[in-house]
């Protein structure tokens, strides 16, 4: 006796075999039979069976890198994505102040280099428009911001004291209000931080958007320090866990010092649906925002390399503190410089092949020589299929024509250990996992350009970039033997579709609907 028996679909199992079956059979919230529907029958008597109308079964998708409890926040946030240029931007912060007319104004999304005008700008009018509200409007990347005078006074944020750092933008001599990383942490830290009850209903409002594209398992890729700390986060996802409210999983990886002392001092959190085992840090900025750490200077900034975030010796002093404790490390490198000091330090304390599955995210800029470093040391390459085709459109001027070619090379890193781990990086980029799918093989924007695609080479297969927000999302989690593909003994989270996105079209792909959505044999959307 069983709980249900789903039939009558092209069930991408993912295993080994890569095999389609046309039904599974559920039990307990976990998987008993995949296989033919005749079989299953014989073997099985079950409560419930359900036609899925002979349409396309994959397993629960992965996003291997986002900001869950940030993209839920800033879903009540001024949205500044597609901006086309800086009056854009102060239209909509005019309009979001006429509505919310009290406390700071928050928003996040722009991007300059989407501009005609493509260089930062500055806060004379925000200062103008705003004299007693603090206006805080953050880059797409997160890692840069512009704010007003008012929002630089409240924080206490001394800019002269900053001026030689280089995360400060200045013109003529003069602040421009625009901030970079560690700046603009340290300004961040200062708004005012959302009630326990905001941050439960931002979690349910993103789980919302989750689900509806299929997205099972969330790797939540530092937490932001909400609630006083991360482990606080964390422990209002276990309860609403717990009480039933927030279906999908979580892997999460702790950013704050505060919570990392917690965690190291009380071990790992593993729930069937949380998963508290990794740490977070960062090497570097971002590209766009010139602030990825590059072995000689920007090709259009020539005395610029870049921000180091942290220095090797401290990076490597945390490399041993995860290795002692059992943690897996986890740390954002985008320039070459910044992933082959990540990679030196990984090697040296891992000292050769291991499955300690240590993961670089983004991977994005990485010098010829040291591609096979990932294979030496086992280093799990974690990327974000669409960066790679947000950014082509300016990527070379950032890098030049020789540079570019070791940048957002997927299948080079694949090649190195065999998997890759796919995500999104959302609110960075969109939270549909099948527009990284389709970037991944397309290598294209979603208007078709370029016509061959960006750098083609690196492009994945379909299988491989199935399994990369799949079976292989799960393998950079130590969870391939729970989740990622539809077998006995695994959890029920899959997801159907309207259309076969192993077999259409590969331009048809990012626009395919979700039909439904199970986590646990639930039927959760």
């Amino acid at each position: 006796m069983a709980d249900a028996i789903y039939f009558n679909a092209s069930i991408y199992t993912v295993n080994k075999d890569d095999s389609v079956v046309d039904a599974l059979v559920v039990d307990k919230g976990k998987i008993v039979f995949a296989g033919k529907k005749e079989e299953a029958l014989k073997r099985f008597r079950t409560k419930e069976q359900i036609d899925l109308g002979g349409k396309y079964v994959y397993p629960g998708f992965f996003d291997a890198h986002c900001h869950y409890a940030g993209y839920g926040l800033h879903l009540s946030q001024l949205d500044l994505v597609g901006t086309k240029s800086w009056d854009e931007v102060i239209a909509r912060v005019k309009e979001y102040a006429a509505s919310h007319p009290e406390g700071w104004i928050v928003g996040r999304g722009w991007d300059q280099n989407d501009w005609e005008e493509k260089t930062y700008p500055t806060s004379d009018e925000i200062n103008a428009l705003f004299p007693g509200r603090a206006v805080y409007l953050e880059r797409v990347d997160g890692h840069a911001c512009i704010i007003n005078n008012k929002a630089l006074e409240l924080s206490g944020f001394d800019v002269k004291e900053r001026m030689k750092s280089g995360d400060v933008l200045l013109k003529d001599g003069t602040f421009t209000g625009v901030l970079l990383d560690a700046a603009h942490d340290a300004v961040s830290g200062t708004i005012p931080l959302p009630s326990e009850k905001m941050l439960t209903e931002a979690l349910l409002k993103a789980q919302e958007k989750c689900l509806a594209v299929g997205l099972t398992t969330i790797n939540d890729a530092g937490v932001e320090n909400y609630v006083g700390a991360t482990n606080n986060v964390v422990k209002i996802i276990d309860s609403l866990q717990k009480v039933g409210l927030l279906k999908l999983r979580f892997y999460m990886m702790v950013y704050d010092d505060t919570s990392k002392k917690y965690f190291l001092k009380n071990g790992p959190l593993i729930t069937d649906r949380l998963k508290v085992r990794a740490f977070k840090y960062y090497a570097d900025g971002a590209l766009g925002s010139r602030g990825a750490l590059l072995l000689k200077p920007y090709s259009d900034s020539p005395k610029s390399i870049g921000l180091q975030l942290i220095t090797q010796e401290e990076l490597e002093a945390q490399a041993k503190l995860c290795l002692d404790h059992g943690f897996q490390m986890c740390t954002h490198a985008i320039g070459d410089s910044a992933n082959r000091m990540v990679l030196n330090v990984y090697g040296k304390i891992l000292a050769g092949p291991n499955d300690k599955r240590w993961r670089i995210e983004h991977c994005q800029v990485i010098a010829p020589d040291d591609f096979e470093l990932f294979h030496r040391f086992s280093i799990v390459p974690s990327v974000q299929t669409t960066h790679a085709t947000s950014d082509m459109y300016w990527a070379i001027d950032r890098l030049g024509v020789y540079r570019v070619k070791g940048a957002y090379a997927y299948r080079d890193l694949m090649k190195e250990n065999g998997w890759i781990a796919n995500g999104s990086d959302f609110p960075v980029e969109d939270i549909n996992p099948l527009y990284g799918f389709y970037a991944a093989v397309s290598r294209k924007d979603q208007k078709g350009f370029p016509e061959k695609g960006f750098q083609p080479e690196n492009a994945l297969t379909c299988e491989e970039a199935l399994r990369a927000m799949t079976i292989w999302a799960a393998q950079a989690n130590f969870e391939e033997n729970e989740k990622g593909s539809l077998e006995p003994g695994k959890f029920a989270d899959f997801v159907v579709l309207e259309k076969d996105i192993m077999k259409i079209p590969i331009e048809q792909t990012f626009s395919v609907k979700v039909l439904s959505t199970y986590v646990n044999g639930e039927k959760v959307y």
